[in-house]
């Protein structure tokens, strides 16, 4: 009998002949993740199997659970197909959810893949069944209410494995391409990099900061909520462009109502370019729609203009809380409130400009002559490796 994570996914396996690729993205991101811990993980029909030293049990859960594309995991016993073996498993297993005082009503769930195998999956059911309830005086059998249910799959081998832990879903990231997410060190940006990679994007980001209007202590804080990312999306770079001499000109140049506008102009503008130099195929953003002025309809067509590949808005039609829900459940809210503002609060007019007319406005930046500015400040970026 051997000890083992059984690793589900779910709408990988509707891919049809693109399966294959999809799982093997999906191993590569888990095992990349999971250095420099010894493994195996081996891929089965519908499931993958990750044979582990138990001294790494705490950080290979921990991994398990950020890696996108896994519907669930749990520990699971590996046996060979004999019906007293699997038996032995269960017991095993049961003994573990009542000393964790899971309750005393269960289920058995049985799958025979097998079909040379002795006993149909309800005749295994009803044996396996049977066993505990001799074994365990208080447990019931209860199949519409149970408290726990213990699994039972027989494949190539024998796998017995009792709940499972939730995974994050979605697809495995990098399965659809690499974008650039504008990355400041509010609540929402994070969120709109964990969705996008969540749909199989991976992501580098890019900060521009504004130094010294804006501290070190932000800069700090953009570079602890880019850990973060990393942690879920494997390789992610952080971007710092030095945006002080652009903003200081725009600021000298432009009306003060459209300073904002301008300014997240430059951005897409800037990060447009390092896209394409880095070979990315979008930009992302964490802008919601209303939530500030220049996220209005008219003030995201005008600054997505200046774009030239895709700007994917994840949270356009999100709630603040339920953004702040998705923060707290990544691990970047406590960061993100930290009192240190990013440029775009510290240059923010007092009364900026709502509904731009857009033709106007897009004449009146170009009329700025701020590209050879631009060019040079998209030149002058950091790059920090997590």
């Amino acid at each position: 009998m051997e000890q083992l994570y059984l690793i589900k996914y779910g709408e990988i396996s509707l891919k049809g002949k693109n399966r294959k690729f999809f799982e093997q993205k999906l191993m590569a991101n888990i095992k990349q993740q999971l250095k420099p811990a010894p493994f195996s993980l081996l891929k089965r029909v519908g499931r993958l199997y990750l044979e582990y030293d138990e001294q790494y049990e705490q950080q290979i859960s921990q991994v398990l659970k950020r890696v996108f594309g896994i519907v669930g995991f749990c520990k699971a016993l590996r046996t060979r197909k004999d019906i007293n073996a699997i038996g032995k498993a269960a017991l095993l297993i049961a003994r573990q959810l009542l000393e964790e005082k899971k309750g005393t009503r269960f289920k058995i769930e049985a799958r025979r893949t097998d079909k040379g195998f002795a006993y149909n999956s309800y005749q295994i059911a009803c044996k396996i069944g049977d066993l505990l309830r001799s074994h365990y005086k208080d447990v019931t059998v209860d199949v519409a209410r149970p408290d726990w249910i213990i699994n039972i799959e027989v494949r190539e081998h024998a796998y017995i494995y009792g709940p499972a832990s939730a995974g994050r879903k979605g697809l495995p990231a990098g399965c659809n391409g690499k974008g650039l997410l504008l990355l400041s060190g509010g609540i929402d940006s994070p969120v709109a990099g964990f969705l996008m990679a969540k749909r199989g994007l991976t992501l580098d980001a890019v900060y521009f900061h504004t130094h010294p209007f804006t501290s070190q202590e932000v800069l700090r804080k953009v570079e602890d909520l880019a850990k973060i990312l990393a942690a879920y999306i494997p390789g992610l770079k952080l971007y710092i462009v030095d945006f002080t001499e652009a903003q200081l000109a725009l600021k000298e140049r432009g009306s003060e109502k459209a300073l904002t506008l301008f300014s997240r102009a430059a951005m897409m503008r800037i990060t447009s370019a390092l896209a394409r130099r880095f070979d990315a195929l979008c930009l992302v953003t964490g802008e919601s729609l209303g939530q500030v002025a220049s996220q209005t309809p008219a003030s995201m067509h005008f600054t997505g203009s200046f774009s030239t590949l895709p700007v994917f808005r994840p949270l356009i039609g999100m709630d603040k809380e339920d953004i702040i829900d998705l923060a707290k459940q990544y691990g970047t809210y406590e960061l993100s409130i930290q009192p240190y503002p990013d440029c775009c609060a510290l240059f923010a007019p007092q009364h900026p400009l709502t509904r731009p007319d857009v033709p106007e406005l897009i004449t009146e930046f170009n009329n700025l002559a701020v590209e050879e500015i631009l060019e040079k400040t998209g030149s002058k970026i950091e790059c920090r490796e997590f």
